[in-house]
């Protein structure tokens, strides 16, 4: 219904963790300027945290791509679900070894140190992208803590980079929380961001820039929070609403009657549509919730850590 009416290729707003889908607002560009940095800077450890929902498992793929394409040799791994045992094989399961390295009789841990260590010989960065640290196994943890505290010269070039909730970080241990270099606080969209998804987004798949009308996607940004998984899934059910009633184009009262049709409360203003949305949030005092961070443009990380 949604590619005949409004002439898609595709669905425009997918969960897949692809690099075409990832939009870079700017807690985005925020986010991966830092990571740039820890990089850069031979850092060994960058933990990013936030709410449910605000996108950190797609920031993590796109991490793993943007410090590949900075040189490092990069694996991304997701820890929730996991067993114990399974991590550490399925991480160097990620690592491009050759046929012969891969076959040796060794166990995996040796196997990823003399990975880490003809990297650090060629003077190449590892960079291993951990999604979900707060759920991992406990064995997972150990590791961690060992990748990111480590002395050995084999170690001299490893990058971590793990995420977790914010109502996660208690379940880490304390070698973990207290060894970030760099803690990145990743926010909501604001107005202009969700404004700016919604257009690449239909245009992305065939459709016009202006499918949200301007007021649509302010509407879309305030009942929304900004949280990019609401505001996927509330931009989706208005195009199937615009579609339905055969508007040419979504406006603010489509937008709003779907989110009030959605809503269990019967509407709700842009901070209660993010604490719903978010599990981490909802545990958090109401006077914690208004002090979250903002990030800062990316051209003050340059100023902060130059």
């Amino acid at each position: 219904m949604l590619s005949n009416y409004w002439n898609f290729t595709a669905a425009p707003f997918d969960a897949a963790l692809e690099p075409t889908t990832f939009y870079t607002g700017a807690p985005q560009e925020e986010a991966l300027a830092r990571l740039e940095w820890i990089v850069d800077e031979r850092q060994r450890f960058a933990l990013v945290v936030g709410v449910e929902g605000c996108g950190k498992s797609h920031l993590a793929a796109m991490a793993a791509r943007r410090l590949g394409g900075l040189g490092a040799e990069s694996a991304m791994l997701s820890l929730r679900g996991l067993t114990p045992g399974d991590w550490l094989e399925m991480l160097v399961g990620r690592l491009p070894l050759d046929a012969m390295s891969r076959g040796e009789t060794l166990r995996p841990w040796q196997k990823l140190e003399n990975r880490l260590r003809e990297n650090t010989l060629m003077e190449r960065t590892t960079a291993m992208v951990f999604d979900d640290i707060d759920d991992a196994p406990s064995d997972a943890l150990d590791g961690i803590v060992r990748l990111i505290s480590a002395a050995e010269p084999r170690y001299a070039r490893t990058v971590v980079v793990a995420t977790a909730t914010l109502s996660g970080l208690s379940r880490l241990p304390a070698a973990i929380r207290q060894r970030a270099a760099v803690r990145i606080e990743l926010g909501p969209w604001d107005a202009a961001d969700v404004a700016g998804f919604l257009s690449r987004a239909t245009q992305r798949v065939g459709g016009k820039a202006d499918i949200f009308s301007s007021d649509a996607a302010a509407t879309l940004a305030r009942f929304s929070g900004g949280v990019p998984r609401v505001v996927s899934q509330l931009a989706h059910l208005s195009l199937v609403a615009a579609a339905g009633d055969a508007l040419p184009q979504v406006d603010p009262a489509t937008v709003e009657r779907t989110w009030r049709e959605l809503s269990p409360s019967g509407g709700a203003d842009a901070s209660e549509a993010a604490v719903r949305s978010s599990p981490g949030l909802m545990a958090m005092d109401p006077d914690e919730r208004d002090e979250l961070p903002v990030n800062p443009h990316v051209r003050v990380v340059r100023r902060l850590w130059g």
